[in-house]
């Protein structure tokens, strides 16, 4: 059997079928320190019909498939480990429609919420769910992602109202509606939601949307210590004042954003907070959040109301990750994702921050410290033995301490490749379970197989004849 022909003969347009070097090679990564593996071929659908095609023929022929979308991955979800098919869906990037009375849009799963957003602003609404990276909202309902909206908006498996899915042995299903809520039987849409491509290929997505506020304003405040940042971070919260983003930056972070942004914020550990409302409402939150915050000793209060001011803050720190890889040219990375309680965040930063001080390591330390999921950034060379174990010991040590006062090992990066070692330790027997859920969904194992848990590979498999 020729596969390639076969796909060919599937999709119907050569353009959309790939063995092109280049193309299997950029199919082959996400953006962190995960090692790359190609897959034999890759093909691009445009419609719901094709996936279910390329998903019954790869089921017959157990050929491993693993759905691809912006690429931002930072758990190796989008590496093809096993070979196979990688199913590019950026073709599928249409916004069917917008329904701003009823809050709503439905969604194909290669729109990036940046367009999404554009789209939305003469209506203005806005989809909250943002993790800096221009991410698809397939990806991101893959991964359950949030950023730096969720304090007060939550994660993605809030936002989304429903999905169409192609499941492994070419089905299609519906999950959810178009009404806000529904007690109408088991909860599919949120077990499909965070799945990382594991049980099904999103083909259409129902979204919630929001009012865009009509007064915002971001403040920058500048602390002596990360642990006194932290302090006021929880301070804030604890009061009441209901920020719509609260981030968390330590001064290895600000001096890399500096350099890669030309900007020249003081390099101490700082908190970004963003309030919206009513004018009123955030007037007093602001006199509010100076009070709290000089307690904890700040040494500096900086407001933005200006929306390009506050662009520019906030494109400072969405651009963090990207800032700290650019300071270490060469470097691979290694971001850990950890959340924990929120009055045990403060002690979990300090305990970061004390343990790469002690191992001398190049570390950088930023989160959305409202929801308590905060990231240390590791720079290592992977082809130093020593040091890769060496982080490898960091990354367990911040997980465990995580673990043991009650937080989980991701906040919103998933599973992927990456923490499959942490889910029997936070999960224990439930992950039993969940491998019971997959079997049910993907008895061959061809859905993005190597995720979240090893199982059995009785998906591997060899592409012969591929011409």
């Amino acid at each position: 059997m020729n596969v390639y022909e076969s796909l060919l003969e599937l999709i119907g347009d050569r353009e959309r079928v790939s063995i092109n070097e280049t193309v299997l090679e950029h199919h082959s990564k996400g953006i962190a320190y995960h090692a790359p593996h190609k897959p034999d071929v890759v093909v691009f659908p445009k419609t719901a019909e094709e996936i279910s095609r390329v998903m019954a023929f790869a089921n017959e022929h157990r050929i491993p498939v693993t759905p691809f979308g912006a690429g931002t991955s930072l758990e190796g979800h989008v590496i093809p480990v096993q070979g196979g098919i990688s199913l590019d869906l950026t073709l599928m990037n249409h916004i069917i429609d917008i329904r701003p009375d009823d809050f709503l849009a439905i969604v194909e799963p290669g729109v990036t919420r940046l367009q999404l957003n554009e789209a939305l602003k003469r209506y203005g609404l806005f989809f909250p769910v943002d993790p800096g990276a221009d991410a698809t909202i397939g990806g991101m309902a893959a991964t359950n992602a949030s950023g730096t909206n969720c304090v007060k908006y939550g994660v993605m498996r809030d936002q989304v109202l429903g999905l169409e899915v192609v499941l492994a042995d070419g089905s299609v299903i519906q999950t959810g509606s178009l009404a806000v809520k529904s007690s109408a039987g088991y909860d599919l849409t949120g077990l499909f939601v965070g799945s990382e491509g594991t049980l099904g290929v999103f083909t259409r997505l129902v979204v919630r949307l929001h009012g865009i506020p009509e007064a915002t304003n971001a403040i920058k405040v500048c602390f002596p210590s990360l642990e006194t940042a932290a302090q006021a971070a929880f301070a804030v919260l604890k009061a009441g004042v209901g920020p719509g983003k609260i981030e968390l930056v330590d001064e290895a972070t600000i001096a890399a954003v500096n350099a890669y942004k030309k900007t020249d914020y003081p390099v101490k550990p700082t908190l970004f907070i963003e309030l919206s409302g009513s004018p009123s409402s955030v007037e007093e939150g602001t006199k509010l959040v100076n009070e709290l915050c000089e307690v904890e000793g700040a040494v500096s209060f900086v407001v933005e109301t200006d929306s390009l001011a506050r662009a520019k803050l906030w494109e400072a720190r969405h651009h963090a990750a990207f800032a700290i890889q650019a300071a270490y040219p060469g470097k691979a990375m290694l971001s850990t994702d950890v959340c924990v309680p929120l009055s045990e965040l403060p002690d979990a930063i300090a305990d970061t921050r004390r343990l790469v001080d002690e191992q001398k390591m190049t570390a950088a330390i930023f989160g959305h410290v409202g929801d308590g999921n905060y990231h240390t950034v590791l720079a290592f060379d992977p082809n130093d033995a020593d040091e890769m174990a060496r982080i490898e010991r960091v990354h367990t040590h911040i997980v465990r301490y995580a673990l043991s006062r009650g937080g989980t090992c991701t906040g919103e990066h998933g599973i992927g490749l990456g923490k499959r070692a942490f889910l029997r330790e936070e999960k224990g027997d439930a992950v039993v379970w969940m491998k019971r859920l997959k079997q049910l969904f993907d008895p061959n194992g061809i859905l993005n197989p190597g995720k979240i848990f090893c199982r059995n590979a009785s998906s591997v498999w060899r592409l012969d004849g591929l011409g």
